[in-house]
């Protein structure tokens, strides 16, 4: 054998993995909870002020101190709708600022160079957003309970409704991420889609006030349904069928898993 050959160290062999790159996916999960949680005062303690200046104004504007809806007080029923908003808002600015800011910035090819698959980079991104929109959640509710009354009748449909919506938002984020291709693209989406379908999807009020049409055209809404089962959850009142709500959030999810996952696949608008 030739001296040389005796020195050259051997090559590496290419790392293996299985089915699932675990590893991969908890890294790149883990990114992206960290780079909220590096700038709180943005992404949680903000959400909190907004949220509680949300709730002061309805309540002194709207809520008297005897009005009630659907039996119980006004603040009470407001208070659910409200962590859900900032809940679904905050999942879907994670992962949609994520990608758009990577896309403009020209380091997306650091998401995508890794070994990762299109579903691994799917569920990574969308279990970032529901881990801050679940932390929203749960901030929010601890300080708003403070100011009114907070107590779970059916922690199930809670728990339920805030990961299912937290995640709804957070692939619905990631889609409209890869498919902006500047800012203005995604302040489109968020205010004509977004901020329309959670202001009228009974966050503020019951739809069961509303004409017939609108009446309609709620139930159509699948915002409606996550924030209905949500506030069911904790006031054991809900306008709508909670096994209806249940299959739409799980339907619309599915759906819009897939969307993402093809965009990764085929990797549009991804690579040049």
């Amino acid at each position: 054998m030739d001296r040389q050959d005796c020195l050259t160290p051997p090559l590496p062999s290419p790392r293996r993995f299985g089915a699932v790159n675990w590893l991969g996916l908890w890294t790149l999960t883990m990114k992206e909870v960290r780079r909220f949680l590096k700038v709180y005062f943005q992404t949680i303690i903000a959400p909190v002020v907004t949220t509680l200046l949300f709730l002061a104004i309805f309540v002194l504007a709207i809520g008297r101190a005897t009005m009630q809806v659907a039996g119980v007080p006004f603040a009470d029923f407001l208070a659910p709708g409200l962590i859900m908003m900032a809940m679904t808002q905050n999942a879907f600015a994670n992962t949609s600022s994520s990608l758009i800011i990577s896309k403009v910035q020209g380091n997306i090819v650091d998401v995508l160079m890794p070994p990762l698959s299109a579903l691994e980079q799917t569920a990574a991104f969308a279990l970032g957003g529901v881990a801050r929109g679940l932390v929203v959640g749960i901030v929010v509710g601890i300080v708003m309970a403070w100011f009114v009354n907070l107590k779970p009748v059916q922690p199930a449909l809670i728990v339920y409704h805030a990961v299912m919506a937290s995640l709804m938002l957070s692939l619905l984020g990631m889609v409209a991420g890869i498919w902006a291709d500047k800012f203005d693209h995604m302040a489109a989406v968020t205010n004509f889609i977004v901020t329309p379908l959670s202001f009228l999807s009974g966050s503020f009020y019951t739809i069961d006030r509303l004409p017939d049409g609108f009446h309609l055209l709620a139930l159509a809404n699948p915002f409606f349904y996550m924030i209905d089962g949500f506030r069911a959850g904790f006031i054991g009142h809900a306008d709508g069928s909670l096994a209806t709500g249940a299959l739409v959030v799980a339907g619309a999810n599915l759906a819009l898993a897939a969307v993402a996952y093809r965009m990764f696949r085929t990797g549009y608008k991804l690579k040049a």
